[in-house]
């Protein structure tokens, strides 16, 4: 069990039978009345995030989401494949559960793959990935306005901003939270 006033960011709770991940939290003493904690919280399943205050005594379950090293293998009919590289255990997950930062995944890369009670509700890529260029138009002299990009097809297929000196071929490192470039790899 947990305490609302022992709430810290990244905290995984169960309330009304949805997990909760904590993002924010502030402990509020206003000058009349009684203390309350002020969250924003996110649904681990679904990702919604909501805003909800408790009373510092409140009590929570504790959720323990877990965090497993997994090989991404490959796609085949909107399932994508996993393997757990201790047991060889391959694990289908649907298209629909892998987030928006999976585009810079390739094959046999090593993925973190989410789950709570057994059921799997997501796949966090590593932070930062080296990625081919595959395609992106030449950067012509004088075209050195500051901070200009263009656009640049990845071998993955996803599609991103580079500064003009990159070129077809190039390796870049690409963060997958934002999907911003980071810098020739």
């Amino acid at each position: 069990m947990i305490v609302a006033g022992d709430f810290r960011n990244g905290v995984t709770f169960e309330m009304d039978g949805a997990v909760y991940s904590i993002i924010e939290f502030q402990h509020v003493k206003p000058g009349k009345g009684a203390a309350f904690v002020r969250t924003k919280l996110r649904n681990v399943i679904t990702g919604a995030v909501t805003e909800t205050t408790f009373n510092p005594s409140a009590k929570f379950p504790t959720a323990f989401v877990e965090r497993k090293d997994m090989q991404y293998l490959y796609e085949d009919g909107g399932l994508y494949y996993f393997m757990d590289p201790e047991t060889y255990e391959q694990v289908p997950i649907n298209e629909s559960t892998l987030g928006d930062n999976f585009k810079f995944v390739t094959e046999n890369m090593i993925c973190k793959v989410l789950s709570y009670k057994g059921n799997v509700f997501g796949v966090e890529p590593p932070n930062f990935v080296e990625l081919r260029v595959t395609k992106t138009d030449p950067g012509f002299k004088g075209d050195t306005a500051t901070n200009a990009t263009k656009p640049a097809t990845l071998e993955t297929g996803a599609e991103i901003k580079v500064p003009l000196f990159i070129e077809e071929g190039d390796m870049i490192r690409i963060d997958t939270r934002t999907g911003l470039y980071m810098e020739r790899a």
